[in-house]
């Protein structure tokens, strides 16, 4: 039932000479700060230049209209207070149809109707390790691949690979003059990384490295094979260091295709700004001027004719549009990229391309940790790696601490301490900066994963108690059946709304790229649940009151589990 669409529907038809639709008042409504002033608010004052009329008096006037008739089963009354036309729902009804609809999981949609989103995240770069700034990238984008296919979307997700450019002439340089096949076999991904910082230090006294670098460069792009065999060794180990790590997040992609593919497919972009007369000579490089955008240049080939990250990424959009044809298309890339992004789609915009207007930007912040932020180059880097071995460890103590004779620590504790890692980069805002502390990450009892995961268990558990067959249950038509000591009181109330509003929050999300919608949505749900564990005896002497706190319980579970399955957890039945 959509309650919002009754009501609105009931103003409607008691509205008269007004240049309003049944969509727009539905957009109207709002939610009253406190259940004593009811479940859903009209404020009158958004129709009061309309009306030419006070908002009191237009709230009174439609009160009494809909109170002379019989008001629909699912409203319990309806006043008018102060310029507000409240309505208060029917407990018992709303109960029965809420518990009933969350028995299996959050209603399922076709909202999406198959329409392709493409989604570009994590984007690693070849030859160094996945750090904790890839976090947000990858927790975000993953959430978002699960939330448009919850929704009947269909989504790609590509991870673009930074496979081209001169750093890896330096790496093969560097490669050539201080390791060796056995070494880099031995260390690995370790060694890639030691190489590039190493080189990086040893270059600022010794500039002639670039000119050796920048000799591999070339060697690469002319497909030499030494350089060629070398740069895909460091590709191989890059893909399956990472690989690993991808499959603990709980996360795929069904492209790879990054900068190195689109290199070659630069030149038919470059004609086409050429023949729309966008492209002007700046300093010998080609650019497109954007001054009356308020935007500086978008640079398209160097002065030597290299081509740009910029240039690669407009062959890469076009190309996903020809392949994919998306509905849109996201690049999930943190907010110090929201010029080239801008300049990005302006230029597809300017080309012609109508579908320009489909491609989002969605951006965060960063991640650092309490002792600062993170650097590839410098050395300074945090590996996600460590901080997800080092979460589960965590766990794993901390259970073994609570439960010692806990069946299945060690799936358990990889479940909720890399869970406890990627709902820190998700329970707020994604444009917010994070800073990661343990002890938020891994509290049992405060806003995080492991709390999460804590609620979730404690509901299989007392469901499995019951005995029952819980998936087979059903409410008696009215909760007016059962004795009136349930107690409907405003916290079950407010539990109740909060697991109503679950499935529009998953709607939100999408709307607003926005994960944490979710997050802050499976919340509430679990703090509410877990006041109504601790107020009342789920398993009562009564079975009809039983049933019904079995009913809301079962809903809550299925509600957690959905949520945290769209933000990568994995729901924990025991812990």
């Amino acid at each position: 039932m959509d309650y919002k669409q009754l009501i609105s529907q009931l103003v409607y038809d008691n509205l008269e000479a007004l240049d309003l639709t049944q969509e727009q008042i539905k957009y109207y409504l709002s939610t009253p700060p406190q259940p004593d002033l009811g479940d859903f608010a009209l404020p009158c004052f958004k129709l009061s230049k309309v009306l030419k009329n006070s908002p009191i008096n237009i709230a009174d006037s439609l009160a009494r209209k809909i109170n002379q008739k019989p008001l629909p089963a699912e409203l319990d009354k309806i006043n008018a207070v102060n310029g507000y036309l409240n309505f208060y729902l029917n407990r018992p009804k709303f109960i029965k149809d809420v518990v009933d609809g969350y028995k299996n999981g959050a209603p399922k949609t076709d909202l999406g109707q198959g329409r392709v989103i493409c989604i570009d995240y994590s984007s690693i770069n070849i030859a160094k390790h996945f750090h904790m700034g890839h976090l947000s990238t990858t927790a975000i984008g993953g959430s978002l691949y699960r939330i448009f296919n919850y929704l009947g979307y269909k989504s790609i997700g590509i991870n673009h690979l930074g496979d081209f450019g001169t750093q890896f002439g330096k790496l093969i340089c560097a490669y050539k003059m201080w390791s060796s096949p056995q070494k880099l076999e031995k260390n690995g991904l370790n060694e890639l990384h030691e190489l590039y910082t190493r080189y990086h230090k040893k270059a600022n006294t010794n500039p002639e490295l670039d000119d050796i670098a920048r000799e591999w460069s070339k060697k690469i792009e002319q497909n030499d094979p030494e350089a060629v065999q070398i740069y895909q060794k460091f590709k191989e180990i890059t893909l399956e260091n990472i690989g690993k790590i991808y499959q603990r997040l709980g996360i795929s992609f069904d492209s790879y295709l990054g900068e190195s593919f689109f290199a070659d497919k630069v030149g038919p972009v470059v004609q086409k700004l050429e023949q729309k007369n966008l492209i002007q000579i700046s300093d010998g490089a080609k650019v497109v001027n954007l001054d009356k955008y308020d935007m500086p240049p978008c640079l398209i080939l160097r002065s030597d004719g290299a081509s740009l990250y910029a240039t690669r990424d407009l062959a890469a959009a076009i190309y996903r549009k020809d392949t994919y044809d998306f509905y849109k298309c996201l690049y999930v890339v943190a907010y110090q990229q929201n010029l080239h992004f801008r300049q990005l789609f302006k230029v597809l915009e300017l080309m012609g391309y109508e579908w320009a207007k489909d491609l989002v930007h969605v951006s965060y912040g960063m991640v650092s940790l309490e002792d600062g932020a993170m650097s590839t180059r410098g050395g300074k880097m945090v590996k996600l790696i460590d901080v997800l071995d080092k979460a589960v460890e965590k766990i794993k103590n901390i259970i073994k601490e609570k439960n010692p004779n806990a069946k299945d620590i060690d799936q358990i504790a990889e479940a909720v301490g890399v869970g406890a890692v990627i709902f820190s980069s998700l329970c707020n805002s994604k444009i917010k900066d994070i800073v990661f502390t343990w002890d938020r990450a891994l509290n049992f009892e405060g806003e995080s994963g492991p709390y999460l995961q804590y609620t979730h268990a404690r509901c299989c558990s007392v469901l499995k108690k019951s005995g029952a067959d819980y998936n087979n249950f059903l409410l008696p038509q009215s909760l007016q059946d059962v004795k009136a000591d349930f107690d409907i009181d405003d916290n079950t109330w407010t539990l109740i709304k909060h697991i109503d509003a679950f499935f529009d929050k998953i709607v939100l999300a999408a709307q607003d790229y926005e994960p944490s919608i979710i997050a802050n949505a499976i919340m509430d749900i679990a703090k509410g649940y877990n006041k109504f564990y601790f107020d009342y005896k789920i398993l009562d002497d009564d079975p009809k009151i039983q049933k019904a706190r079995l009913l809301i319980t079962l809903a809550v579970k299925n509600c957690l589990k959905t949520g945290m399955e769209l933000l990568l957890l994995k729901p924990i039945e025991q812990m």
